[in-house]
């Protein structure tokens, strides 16, 4: 299952996932852009299932988890991927409708979908799976004004940790992958110049999909007996080491 598959990171991991013989369920927001992904996978109708979703919603998300239970029985792998960001001003300009939203999507919408993949983990023989979270380099450290996406990125370091702890007694392995400036419509904007630390703006490295999607499968396909915790997957030449 991938969340926010309609485009970005979520379509290269669905296509990647397809490609590499999974069953896959795309979840997002927009059906077109859920059936455009299909299509463009050019794999059987059988082989993925299309659920239009907004994850901030527990109703969503739980007929998220029943038609994927209908239709394939069981979940193996939960990519919770989907994020969203608010506009890059000052902290006391954002409002309290910018700062729900990202929470909510960024952390909260990670969280709903990680309870139902535990529910339907724990029930399934042979038990178990494993969740990978998209995490990032705010995961770590902040861009300037960005106290939202930061916050909810930090708090998603927290559920990771959380998860991979609570699923020890159940086979559920969780781990993060942090991502340094893909080529998407989120970090495109890298190669137009972005604000740094010293208040300086200044073009970034970036680096294509593909690259993040490999590393996502490799991450999917170990045995359940091994996690990678974190891993992080960056430009070589983006100013993170040292940021600040």
């Amino acid at each position: 299952m991938v969340t926010g598959a309609g485009s970005g990171i979520g379509r290269g991991a669905v296509l990647g996932f397809l490609a590499a013989g999974y069953a896959v369920v795309l979840a997002g927001r927009r059906a077109e852009a859920l059936a455009s992904v299909a299509a463009a996978s050019g794999v059987p109708e059988g082989r993925y299932l299309l659920v239009p979703t907004d994850i901030m919603s527990p109703d969503d998300v739980g007929h998220l988890f029943a038609r994927t239970r209908e239709t394939f029985g069981r979940l193996d792998v939960l990519f919770n991927n989907a994020g969203t960001n608010a506009p890059s001003v000052p902290m006391e300009e954002l409002t309290f409708a910018q700062w729900k939203t990202v929470l909510e999507t960024n952390l909260t919408g990670p969280f709903l979908c990680t309870q139902e993949a535990f529910r339907m983990m724990k029930g399934q023989d042979p038990q178990g799976g494993r969740i990978i979270n998209n995490g990032s380099i705010s995961a770590q450290v902040p861009r300037p004004n960005s106290a939202p996406y930061t916050a909810a990125k930090h708090g998603i370091t927290g559920l990771t940790k959380a998860t991979a702890l609570d699923g020890r007694a159940f086979n559920i392995a969780c781990g993060q992958i942090d991502i340094g400036n893909a080529d998407t419509a989120m970090g495109g904007r890298m190669k137009r110049g972005v604000p740094q630390a010293n208040g300086a703006i200044a073009v970034e490295a970036t680096i294509e999909v593909e690259p993040v999607v490999q590393a996502v499968l490799y991450m999917a396909g170990l045995p359940l007996s091994t996690n990678v915790l974190n891993m992080t997957v960056m430009a070589t030449q983006m100013p993170f080491v040292g940021r600040g």
